[in-house]
């Protein structure tokens, strides 16, 4: 017998039929004798529908109150979804997030978890009876309800996990498991077995949007195995685990992720002085912009250019402060280009292996790609190109990296 925290996100839950989909594959579990608790999300599109009444009332509403409205999207899912199982003859009870004891600091629509009372729900399941619990919602100290932000129902289900010290927790979502790159870029991905936090955190950085990285650094803390699973398929999944695949034929790159919404910002001629890289970025951090990739090029005539990424949302932002403070940075232009994205090669097998970056850069310009900026990590290659050549690229590093399935 195993204690399995199970997560539904909206999609899986979006309909009554999928409400009863959900009900006989916990119900499985339950026969077979696991000891379950299932997170859930709000029904597709519902969060969405609550925001927009809130919108049609107040443009900028108060954060206390969206909470508890957003809130209210998880509770209905819960009901139905206990209902579903009693319906089914399982002992099935719900809870809100204040009722099974998520104690979170007090950041409205943001807020993080502090502690979990596990108390209610282990009395629960050792009476053998099924815990259902609302994801993305938590209680402060002052009793007020508090949410965990978009894709925070992962975030539950893997506290929950942790709490518990459950022997896995399954996160049941509209894809198999996680691809060694998007399948709708690159038909030939494959799905992977076996995947590591290291890697899956640095691909869920990076644009991979199987997993809200709040939830993947949590599991990777507290050691919880995390599974990526289908609700409409039966399979496997992917195990994001602590352990690396020590196989000789383990590949060295394990994926390769994209983002489309980057845009880039270049500060020419600024004095190659000590202080000039905060004079430049503070301003920019000060408005709530977060910058990503930076390089720093110095010329011989003592001037640098300054080069970073940001969040193609923020970049007119970023580009009128720059601009504001050119002439006191005592800069020769600022430029900058948003049709740009961001590819990178991920994969523990780096730091055994050398020559990756090489075969990257190779790989790009043999299809005539120009790199715009390289970055690295110890297990990350991500390099800038024009968003044109995305699809391109991905699909080339993809095949000569080995990554691509057998026909």
């Amino acid at each position: 017998m195993a204690l399995y925290v199970q997560k539904y996100g909206g999609t899986s839950v979006g309909t009554i039929e999928r409400i009863e989909a959900v009900a006989d594959k916990v119900k499985s579990f339950h026969d077979a004798g696991h000891q379950i608790v299932v997170a859930v999300s709000a029904m597709s599109g519902e969060t969405n529908r609550l925001i927009s009444l809130a919108k049609q009332i107040d443009a900028a509403p108060a954060p206390r109150e969206m909470d508890v409205l957003v809130s209210t999207g998880e509770q209905v899912t819960i009901a139905l979804l206990a209902m579903a199982l009693q319906k089914r003859g399982v002992d099935a009870r719900s809870y809100t997030g204040w009722q099974v004891g998520i104690k979170t600091d007090s950041a409205f629509m943001k807020a993080r978890i502090e502690d979990i009372d596990t108390a209610n729900m282990r009395q629960h399941l050792d009476n053998g009876g099924v815990v259902i619990v609302a994801g993305f919602q938590g209680v402060d100290d002052d009793n007020n309800i508090t949410t965990l932000g978009r894709g925070g129902s992962d975030t539950t289900g893997v506290a929950l996990a942790a709490a518990l010290k459950a022997d896995e927790c399954q996160i049941y979502t509209d894809v198999d498991g996680v691809y060694t790159t998007d399948p709708r870029v690159v038909p030939a991905a494959r799905r992977m077995d076996k995947v590591t936090f290291e890697e899956m955190l640095e691909m869920a950085s990076l644009g991979s949007k199987v997993l809200q990285i709040r939830s993947v650094e949590f599991a990777g803390k507290y050691k919880v195995p995390l599974r990526v699973l289908s609700s409409f398929t039966e399979g496997n999944g992917t195990l994001i685990t602590t352990e690396e695949n020590d196989s000789v034929e383990n590949p060295v790159i394990s994926g390769i992720a994209f983002n489309r919404d980057e845009a880039k910002i270049t500060v020419k001629g600024v004095p190659d002085i000590p202080g000039v890289a905060s004079r430049i970025l503070v301003p920019v951090s000060d408005a709530n912009i977060e910058v990503d990739m930076i390089v720093q090029n110095v010329s011989d005539d003592g001037s640098t250019d300054f080069t970073f990424t940001v969040h193609r949302n923020d970049y007119q932002k970023a580009l009128k402060i720059l601009n504001e403070l050119a002439g006191e940075l005592k800069a020769r232009e600022v430029a900058g280009k948003d049709d740009i994205c961001k590819v990178s090669l991920v994969g523990v097998g780096m730091r055994s292996h050398a020559g990756v970056a090489s075969k990257m850069f190779k790989t790009l310009a043999d299809e005539n790609i120009n790199i715009l900026a390289i970055t690295t990590s110890e297990i990350k290659i991500s390099v800038v190109i024009a968003e044109k050549y995305l699809e391109l690229a991905v699909r080339a590093l993809h095949t000569a990296f080995g990554l691509d399935a057998e026909a």
